[in-house]
C-alpha cells in the first residue's frame, strides 16, 4: 500500500451496506463502486458508472480531478480501485437518479442553503458552531474560550495572508512554531501525545490549554502588526517569539501550581459539564 495512505482500509456502514474506504493524504476516500451499489438497484456498478458519466458530461469532464485509483482490500487481496473523497462522492451522488439517493441530495441542498445564509450573515455560522459544541457535551465556559480562540486564530491567519503566506504548508509551519514554543510540541506531536488521530486538537484541549494557545497566537499577531513584518522569514520569527511568551507563562504556572498543564486527558472522553455533575 502507498506510503501516502496513512491507515489500513476500513469499512463504513450505510443502511446495512458496506462502503469500503481508505485514508489518502490525510482524508477519507470511499470506493465509488460501493457507493453506487448502496444507492442504486444496479447489479453491475462498473456499467452503471460508465452510463452515469455518459449522461452527465460535466461529471465526465471532471472525473480525473474527482477520482484517484487507490489500494483497497478485497477478498482476493489488495487491488487498485477508483475512490473519491467526500466532496467527490457528493458530486457523484448528485448524478444518481435513484430514490435512494434523494435523501443525500436533499441534505446537500440544505447544507448549501445554510452556507449561503452564513455568507450573508456570518453570525449564523457562529451560532451553529456554538450549538454543535453544546450538543456534544461541552460546558458553556469552555465553548466561550473555544469561540474566542477561533476568532483569534482567524485574525492571525488574515495577518499572515496579507503579509506573504501563500499556501497551507506555510500556515502549518508557522502554527507549528507557535505550538512548539508554547507547549514544547508541534500540533502533530501534541495530537499523538493525547492519543488523537484525525480529530481537531483544540476540541480536545482543556481550558488552560486553550488559553495558552490563544495567548501564543494573539501575541504573535501583535508582534506581526507592531513590527509590520513582511515575508515568511520575519513571520516565522514572530511566531516563534509569540509562542515563547505563552511557553514562559505555561512554565511559570506549572512551577507555582506544581503540575503540568499539557495533559494526555482527552476532553471529549469526559466532557467538563459531566465532570462538574460528578463533583
Amino acid at each position: 500500500m502507498s506510503d501516502e495512505i496513512l491507515e489500513q482500509t476500513r469499512i463504513a456502514i450505510f443502511k446495512g451496506k458496506k462502503i469500503r474506504k481508505t485514508i489518502y493524504k490525510n482524508e477519507w476516500w470511499f470506493l465509488i463502486e460501493d457507493i453506487v451499489m448502496a444507492l442504486t438497484d444496479s447489479s453491475d456498478s462498473k456499467q452503471y458508472i460508465q452510463k452515469m458519466k455518459f449522461r452527465d458530461k460535466e461529471l465526465s469532464k471532471g472525473w480525473v480531478q474527482l477520482v484517484h485509483t487507490l489500494s483497497i482490500e478485497t477478498a482476493g487481496g489488495s487491488q487498485k480501485m477508483n475512490c473519491a473523497n467526500t466532496e467527490g462522492i457528493f458530486r457523484i451522488i448528485q448524478s444518481i437518479p435513484s430514490p435512494k439517493a434523494e435523501p443525500f441530495k436533499m441534505w446537500l441542498a440544505k447544507v448549501g442553503y445554510e452556507r449561503v445564509q452564513e455568507i450573508e450573515d456570518p453570525e449564523l455560522a457562529t451560532k451553529r458552531t456554538r450549538a454543535l459544541y453544546k450538543a456534544r457535551g461541552y460546558a458553556d465556559s469552555w465553548i466561550e474560550k473555544r469561540m474566542r480562540g477561533i476568532a483569534v486564530r482567524e485574525d492571525l491567519t488574515e495577518e499572515w495572508q496579507v503579509r506573504g503566506v501563500e499556501n497551507e504548508l506555510g500556515y502549518a509551519i508557522l502554527t507549528s512554531e507557535i505550538s512548539k514554543a508554547a507547549f514544547g510540541m508541534t500540533p502533530s506531536e501534541y495530537k499523538k501525545f493525547k492519543g488523537l488521530k484525525r480529530e481537531n486538537l483544540r476540541d480536545h484541549m482543556d481550558d488552560m490549554e486553550l488559553i495558552l494557545s490563544m495567548l501564543g497566537e494573539a501575541t504573535t499577531a501583535e508582534f506581526t502588526e507592531v513590527r509590520d513584518s513582511q515575508g515568511f522569514p520575519k513571520l516565522q520569527i514572530d511566531a516563534r517569539e509569540g509562542g515563547a511568551v505563552a511557553g514562559r507563562t505555561r512554565k511559570d504556572i506549572e512551577l507555582r501550581a506544581g503540575k503540568k498543564l499539557s495533559t494526555k486527558e482527552n476532553y471529549l472522553d469526559e466532557p467538563q459539564n459531566k465532570k462538574k455533575k460528578l463533583k
